[in-house]
């Protein structure tokens, strides 16, 4: 039988129907229900039978919205595990010194946040008081992703339970004195209470999920056991805007992360305005979640609220709560109760009559104040809910008001987040609001007072023995004094020391092959992360597949397609490979989580991440900074490098600025190796510095950038002595005369320097600058113009504290005859960061512009970047220097057609 409703085909048409009257006995009741009684009950009968049908595991798609009201009802809320009273009380000093710490840094000029803590205090104090595993229990603790602008709060708990001092939150923001206190959370500045960076928006949530992905992988490899771990993360229901935020939501779901739970403080603001002006934003993230597979618990509502839904016999109130957008809902509570009353319940009938059963207070109450994430007991039960849901990831939205408790000039504005202060006034307001015991006498010209209890009052004891019965404070960064790792036997390292005879080795091989050596090393192998994002048959690592596996938490569920073949696909629980998909940005996210794994779990990894050099800096260099600031260590890979290497693939592919970019960031050493033996020998010293015993004063917290390219190419034999100076960016690789070039003594010389790739070019150069125009060249390997730069820029600041230092690339190149021509694959700012340093006469060639598919041999003369190139430019020096004929220059442009 056919549906006479329907207007369009339905998937149900492909499925047989084994008893079509029954069906249409359905469908009539339904009818018959929506005539009777109205479509309102007709849907909410729907929606029961459907949480019914859940409910006994039939197999039916899940409602992606649910009604605008708590997920918990109040009946069935656990009771609270602890004294509701004192905890007000913690969380009324920890709200007034938050805003006090933020108004005394106004006068300084140094800004700061209120109004989200204000929002997001009972959300953190209930953790912290019942959930929120420390470091000093068993395993690792909790992971607690901090949501950045409330960091006032948390800086507030830690001066309340003696982490800090008045001396600590008068330097809020202000750390140049070495005494303050950084204004988010930042581990670089704060290493002993922040771990995780998360103010850049959207990193948080994504880091997060990898963060509890990783914490399977530790688990599942037998590194460690963090099944009683729980990452936390904190988030603005404005943040959700940002596409990282929501970027790995079905990874979660389908890997199954029941230890990872979301609080979305949903106080409906943005920096500017309503998140969603015109729609529900609550209900738009409960959509999205429910639909990437995520439980959602929705704490929306205070118990203020309960008499009302008691009330409400016809559901008018819960239809009309779903209808009314975020932005006008912010009205209502900045508005007197006659507005309310005309605006809100003035909507229908239903609505009029329910409003005279309330009273003023009432309605000011439930629509100015009472929302589930400013009480205790609903975020309680909600967090319990979370943590009691097991197969998958939970969410919860909590609804608040934005600068809550901070007084009516700031709650629920579109300004309060650029609001830095309160007035004198307006604290003795929140006072008397908090019931805190602040004289007005306390108040000293003008200057609000920080308050305490006291160091053995009630409230402290309280919180440090929740603490402690918790496994400790928090949050903390703990870095307990680790063992050097062993380094790993010469042979690997060594075995590059020869070269590769006639046989052409692309470095992106060479480095593959380094690592496949390095992770059979039996004490440190096991160590080793790679990561990559869908590419590892590009890179060549194919050959670790079924020697290493790709991580999977289910394993291999099927038989791959090529099971037969020597190297084929692998999928295992203990699998050592991240093969993430195209993701860059979740692959930079697992190598974070992997590379701070010695101060999250106290132990070391040792991750390499081998990507695209293009899709790297250029597109995560925002979690380049992350990293950084969260204090990382390991290896990241820009695979099939360069601007003119990576031939045919175009403006898009082609890489002529990572090292440009990878030189702003302070913890990134960056390095362009020409050859095998450079990459071996930069790789043995990064696992000597980052895991290894570092030297005095050697700052362990670096990540290392290696460029590696895609064109085979001989590799030579490892000159002697030359380690220092691959390390510190430079060395002589060869003259004309220990090349087997014949040139007399008398001829000019010059200098030639290149790095990666490019290398080739300049010795091609050299080659015919003394076979067609009897010059002498030397070439230097420049393995990294970014460390040269740094050590140059030391010299230079030493100099300023009065103490003489030579820059290494100045004494390197000091009494190097001619000038010097520099040549890398990348755009010519890169060798230019060393010029002012080099004593010689400097000129320099580069790719710069946009890439361009093409050749190699026709891309490199575009830029003018090859031999023939690098040869005028050197002729055009030395005629400029009187040391070749001027005539020369124009010759050679002719003779080579540039």
């Amino acid at each position: 039988m056919t549906d006479p409703t329907r207007t369009q085909p339905s998937e149900l048409d492909q499925l047989p129907d084994r008893d079509p009257e029954e069906t249409a006995e359905w469908q009539a009741s339904l009818d018959a229900v929506t005539e009777a009684a109205g479509p309102h009950r007709a849907a909410y009968l729907m929606r029961r039978t459907l949480e019914r049908a859940e409910g006994a595991g039939l197999a039916l798609p899940k409602l992606l919205e649910t009604d605008y009201v708590n997920s918990i009802p109040t009946a069935a809320e656990p009771a609270l595990d602890g004294d509701e009273e004192m905890e007000a009380r913690i969380t009324a000093w920890n709200r007034w010194n938050a805003a006090a710490m933020v108004t005394r840094g106004s006068k300084a000029g140094v800004g700061g946040h209120i109004a989200t803590f204000a929002s997001a205090a009972w959300l953190y104090e209930t953790g912290f008081n019942h959930f929120f595993a420390g470091k000093e229990g068993d395993g690792s603790g909790d992971q607690l992703y901090i949501q950045g602008h409330a960091s006032p709060g948390i800086y507030a708990r830690a001066f309340l339970d003696g982490r800090l001092t008045e001396e600590h939150l008068d330097n809020f923001r202000q750390e140049a004195g070495g005494k303050g206190l950084p204004s988010y959370p930042h581990p670089r500045r704060l290493p002993w209470l922040w771990e995780f960076p998360t103010v850049s928006m959207g990193l948080g949530p994504l880091s997060a999920i990898y963060q509890a992905r990783f914490n399977r992988y530790l688990t599942s490899r037998g590194i460690k056991d963090l099944s009683q771990s729980h990452v936390w993360a904190f988030l603005g229901d404005g943040e959700m805007d940002e596409p990282e935020s929501t970027a790995a939501l079905t990874l979660a779901a389908r890997e199954g992360l029941d230890n990872v739970t979301f609080v979305i403080n949903c106080n409906l603001q943005r920096l500017d305005g309503p998140v969603r002006a015109n729609f529900k934003i609550v209900q738009e993230l409960e959509a999205e979640f429910r639909g990437a597979g995520w439980n959602v618990v929705k704490s929306l509502w205070g118990s203020a609220w309960d008499e009302l839904f008691q009330l409400d016999t016809t559901g008018a109130l819960v239809r009309r709560l779903r209808e009314v957008p975020d932005a006008q809902f912010q009205t209502y509570q900045t508005r007197d109760v006659a507005y309310i009353r005309e605006h809100f319940f003035g909507a229908e009938p239903a609505l009029v009559e329910l409003a005279k059963l309330l009273s003023d207070a009432k309605i000011l109450e439930c629509f100015k104040t009472s929302r589930g994430g400013h009480e205790a007991r609903k975020v309680y039960a909600a967090y319990r809910a979370a943590l009691a849901h097991k197969g998958g990831p939970t969410v919860i939205l909590a609804q608040t008001v934005k600068g809550h408790t901070l007084g009516a000039g700031f709650e629920s504005k579109n300004a309060n987040h650029q609001m830095k202060k309160l007035t004198v006034d307006e604290f003795k307001d929140m006072r008397d609001l908090l019931g805190l015991p602040i004289p007005d006498s306390a108040f000293v010209d003008g200057q609000v007072p920080y308050g305490h209890p006291g160091a053995d009052s009630a409230e402290v004891r309280y919180l440090q023995e929740r603490r402690a019965a918790l496994g400790g404070p928090a949050p903390a960064r703990r870095t307990q004094p680790l063992a050097p790792l062993p380094a790993p036997a010469d042979k690997a390292f060594a075995s590059f020391d020869k070269g590769s005879g006639k046989q052409p080795v692309a470095t992106t091989m060479a480095f593959v092959r380094l690592v496949k050596d390095l992770i059979r090393d039996k004490e440190t192998g096991k160590r080793w992360v790679p990561i990559v994002p869908d590419e590892a048959r590009t890179f060549g690592m194919e050959s670790l597949f079924p020697s290493l596996g790709i991580y999977s938490p289910k394993g291999q569920t099927y038989e791959p397609v090529d099971r037969d073949q020597l190297m084929y696909y692998k999928e295992a629980k203990n699998g050592q490979i991240l093969n993430e998909g195209i993701t860059e940005a979740g692959s930079m996210a697992d190598f974070i989580a992997a590379s701070t794994a010695y101060a999250t779990h106290g132990e070391q990894m040792i991750p390499f991440y081998i990507f695209y050099s293009m899709f790297g800096w250029q597109r995560t260099g925002d979690q380049m900074w992350q990293l950084a600031d969260q204090l990382g260590r390991g290896f990241l890979v820009g695979a099939t490098a360069g601007r003119t290497t990576l031939t045919g693939e175009g403006l898009q592919h082609a890489d002529g600025h990572s090292p440009a970019i990878a030189a702003t960031n302070p913890a990134a050493l960056s390095y362009d190796p020409a050859f095998a033996y450079e990459i071996a020998a930069v790789v043995k010293e990064g696992l000597r510095r980052m895991y290894g015993e570092a030297a005095p004063g050697e700052d362990q917290n670096v990540f290392y950038y290696l460029t590696v390219y895609n064109e085979p190419m001989p590799q030579p034999a490892k000159p002697e002595g030359v380690d220092e100076g691959i390390i510190k960016g430079l060395y002589r690789f060869n003259t004309a005369q220990s090349a087997g070039i014949t040139v007399s003594e008398e001829a000019p010389r010059a200098q030639l320097l290149g790095s990666g790739t490019a290398i080739h070019w300049a010795l091609k150069a050299q080659r015919m600058l003394a076979e067609e125009w009897g010059v002498g060249a030397d070439v230097w390997s420049a393995t990294s113009w970014t460390e040269l730069r740094r050590d140059a820029m030391e010299a230079d600041e030493a100099l300023l504290r009065g103490e003489e230092r030579v820059p290494y690339v100045t004494r390197a190149l000091s009494g190097a005859p001619g000038p010097v021509v520099a040549v890398s694959d990348y755009m010519r700012q890169v060798p230019d960061q060393i010029a002012q340093w080099v004593e010689q006469d400097w000129t320099s060639l580069g790719a710069d512009g946009f890439g361009l598919s093409d050749t190699r041999d026709a891309a490199r003369r575009y830029f003018g970047v090859d031999a023939e190139s690098i040869v005028v430019a050197t002729l055009a020096q030395l005629a400029k220097r009187g040391e070749v004929k001027p005539g020369a220059v124009a010759q050679a442009r002719e003779r080579y057609g540039l």
